[in-house]
């Protein structure tokens, strides 16, 4: 499906000087369009702003930007890939409130969606992992009791590995029952 615009606004879009980190330099004339952008293919968000055919904001969004209402009708935030800072100015503080809002709520999906990556990369981690031994299987073994009341002194993880590895040793024994 792709990138979907979320929530678009109007404003004057400026962007720190390059030389000084002190003057704002206008990079629109006047107030033009501003969107949050979600790419369901990427699963991440974006701020976008074109004049004409000039992009003026491709800011990806990262859990730990924020925005920063600096005036009545002035806000900005930091991107670090891009190395810039970027102001808006907005025609009304209500406006400005609701550009802020929404990057509080687009900066906490992004937190969302990092965090469920990282636990999606940490089972992947752990079940390439299942063939050898690993910490979470020591730590099993050292505990007294069944093998099922052990997995649950250890975490959801160690169930996961309890289970591939048996999945894994039935695969070879009916490999070695075939080539016998």
């Amino acid at each position: 499906m792709g990138e979907q615009p979320i929530y678009t606004t109007r404003a004057h879009v400026f962007q720190i000087d390059p030389t000084t980190k002190k003057n704002w330099v206008p990079a629109s004339k006047q107030a033009v369009t501003v969107s949050y952008f979600y790419d369901s293919t990427r699963n991440s968000y974006r701020i976008i702003s074109v004049d004409g055919s000039k992009v003026i904001i491709n800011s990806t969004i990262t859990p730990n930007m924020t925005f920063t209402k600096t005036s009545q009708k002035f806000g900005q935030w930091a991107d670090s890939r891009a190395n810039t800072v970027f102001g808006l100015g907005f025609a009304s503080e209500q406006q400005l409130a609701k550009f802020s809002e929404k990057f509080q709520e687009v900066k906490d999906a992004a937190k969302v969606v990092r965090e469920s990556q990282e636990k999606v990369e940490t089972m992947s981690n752990h079940s390439q992992e299942s063939g050898r031994e690993t910490p979470s299987s020591n730590q099993a073994s050292s505990l007294n009791g069944t093998d099922d009341e052990k997995i649950f002194h250890v975490g959801p993880e160690a169930a996961v590995l309890k289970t591939e590895n048996e999945r894994l040793k039935t695969a070879v024994e009916q490999r070695q029952g075939l080539l016998s």
